[in-house]
């Protein structure tokens, strides 16, 4: 069993979430992956061991701790000099730069830490450190004030949880997804509007029929569903993209300038962003949407996922 080093803690992992991104570095689809490859950036657990240097930090054996997207930072990249660390020149992503939590342990850098607020469980605690974190802070810091109507592009894994925030933080919210049936989900998810991407109707023309969007969160990992929500902003609109594809967009500078829109991606969050996540989603009573397999089977898992067949975050569990 491996020892954690100068500034880092092993965790007893007791839950896992599967995100899509995890393809990428099973696949080696990033650079710098290196196999055997062990994937999981969704982690939440117990602190079992203090590497030296962390006991000064206020860490202690038996707390509950999330690590996401967010693994640790190098500290010395302009960036993390400038405070910005989600940015890191040397971002360590778990199951990238180190061994991931589809696993019984991992030993982690010890900024990555976030801890759990007592009401929330592990198996929600995981996917709020990336899906969770990363819809959170996008909503938070774009440019939507409460009363305003902010569209959520998408009601997978991240999207179901876009559109519980956006009502907690007094938006309008509008969601976007493919097919009728998933109007009624929506409004239980708080959707004050639906709009059937399939319908044959324009997607921006019915957002502007409700008066333009402030803000779309595209949490749908698809450019073409994302470029044919942009004409659906209001004047001075912005275009969060959280989903990703690869696929270019289709927008031009026209459609920017006439009404001054703005676009732009958001990563995921650091820990102290993780933590204000999980609070506020334990204030507002908001949980992701999970199905749980035990970690021997983390290939069904894995393989749901990749079959977009879960509802709505896969998440591994380790012990009892």
């Amino acid at each position: 069993m491996p020892r954690p080093g100068f500034g880092q803690v092993r965790i007893a992992v007791e839950a896992c979430g599967v995100c899509h991104t995890d393809a990428a570095f099973v696949s080696a689809g990033l650079p710098g992956v290196s196999f055997p490859e062990v994937p999981g950036h969704e982690v939440a657990g117990r602190i079992e061991v203090l590497g030296d240097g962390v006991q000064e930090r206020g860490w202690q054996v038996g707390d509950r701790i999330a690590v996401g997207w967010f693994g640790g930072s190098c500290g010395h990249c302009k960036p993390c000099r400038q405070g910005d660390f989600i940015v890191c020149r040397n971002l360590k992503v778990p199951g990238w730069q180190y061994d991931g939590g589809f696993a019984e342990v991992v030993i982690v850098p010890v900024d990555a830490l976030a801890r759990i607020p007592d009401t929330v469980s592990a198996i929600d605690a995981g996917p709020m450190a990336c899906a969770g974190v990363t819809v959170f802070n996008g909503l938070r810091r774009s440019s939507a004030r409460p009363g305003d109507m902010v569209a959520v592009l998408g009601l997978g894994g991240l999207g179901h949880l876009g559109v519980q925030y956006a009502a907690a933080m007094g938006f309008e919210p509008v969601a976007i997804a493919r097919g009728p049936e998933k109007a009624d989900f929506a409004k239980q998810l708080g959707a004050h509007h639906y709009i059937d991407s399939t319908s044959g109707a324009s997607v921006a023309e019915a957002l502007q029929s409700l008066g333009g969007a402030k803000v779309v969160l595209a949490t749908a990992g698809n450019s073409e569903a994302i470029t044919a929500t942009v004409d659906g902003l209001a004047p001075r609109g912005e275009l969060v993209a959280i989903g990703a594809d690869t696929a270019p967009l289709g927008i031009s500078p026209a459609q920017l300038l006439s009404n001054a829109l703005v676009v732009r991606g958001h990563p995921a969050g650091t820990a102290q962003d993780v933590e204000d996540t999980m609070a506020f989603s334990a204030l507002h009573g908001i949980r992701p949407m999970t199905e749980t397999v035990p970690l021997d089977r983390v290939s069904e898992a894995y393989q749901k996922m990749l079959a977009g067949k879960a509802r709505f975050r896969m998440v591994l569990t380790v012990g009892s």
